[in-house]
């Protein structure tokens, strides 16, 4: 199966799901004037007045225009174009000046023909990408000298862990994919008209932390959180942070987060 054109085809089906979905809540990110960015992203990231930042894999642009109210120049990229449709009329609505375009993220740096501050990349994007060198690459190619790559994600290691207690390694960490999946429904709880195949992929820590640093990016931090935004095993519990193990209990990394400057020197073959 093309990964791109299966993929693609089920995140079209999910945008107006997800549009209308009290997960989102659209209407009330368009009323309100509000960020839906997660504290420790902001914390991490800075200030980002005045500055260029690319979103790569945006889906409907919330994560955009909520760093474009916090002041930055925002740029989103997705390969879905029912999705960037929607993040264009939403940053219309909003009042809120932004670029949207439709590309893969793997031709990010033609299609978007310029260079950054801040690249961005949200929570559940790297699953979908068969080559994080690749992108770690694209990353490098649209920073300028200085800026830098900011990387939130969920964590690969709940992903071996069963669902019930994250207790059990019920998968094996190094098997890379692809993986198949048959969704009926999206994570907003939306069913889709008719069950849908997605082709994604297990990117273990180390290979994103060489991917990035291959690139020539230099690391500057990697922070692994024992919290993560929705209920990722029946036993965690919902605090002001997401949700985490109960108090006592042993803790796993649930989320990641990574920056990397654009002033390193890329690596040499081995």
């Amino acid at each position: 199966m093309d990964y791109l054109t299966t993929n693609r085809a089920n995140w079209n089906a999910r945008v107006p799901i997800h549009v209308a979905s009290d997960f989102y809540d659209v209407e009330g990110f368009k009323a309100s004037g509000r960020s839906l960015l997660r504290p420790f992203e902001v914390a991490e990231v800075g200030d980002v007045s005045g500055r260029r930042l690319a979103h790569l894999q945006c889906h409907i642009g919330l994560d955009t225009l909520s760093w474009a109210r916090l002041g930055a120049e925002v740029t989103g990229l997705d390969f879905s174009d029912a999705a960037i449709t929607q993040a264009r009329a939403i940053a219309a609505d909003c009042g809120i000046p932004a670029r949207f375009v439709t590309a893969d993220v793997y031709d990010a740096a033609e299609a978007l023909g310029e260079t950054y501050d801040i690249v961005y990349t949200g929570i559940g994007a790297l699953v979908w990408l068969p080559d994080v060198t690749r992108w770690a690459e694209t990353v490098a190619a649209l920073l300028k000298p200085g800026g830098f790559l900011y990387l939130a994600e969920f964590h690969p290691f709940a992903d071996t862990l069963d669902d019930e207690t994250g207790t059990t390694v019920t998968l094996d960490y190094f098997t890379k994919g692809p993986h198949l999946w048959e969704e009926a429904y999206t994570y907003t709880g939306g069913k889709l008209a008719e069950p849908m195949m997605t082709l994604q992929y297990q990117h273990g820590l180390g290979e994103v932390v060489s991917a990035v640093t291959a690139a020539g990016l230099r690391l500057e931090f990697l922070h692994e959180h024992d919290h993560t935004l929705f209920r990722r095993f029946a036993t965690l519990s919902q605090d002001d942070t997401g949700y985490r193990a109960p108090e006592g209990a042993p803790r796993v990394p649930l989320m990641y987060s990574l920056r990397a400057f654009a002033d390193g020197v890329p690596a040499r073959e081995p």
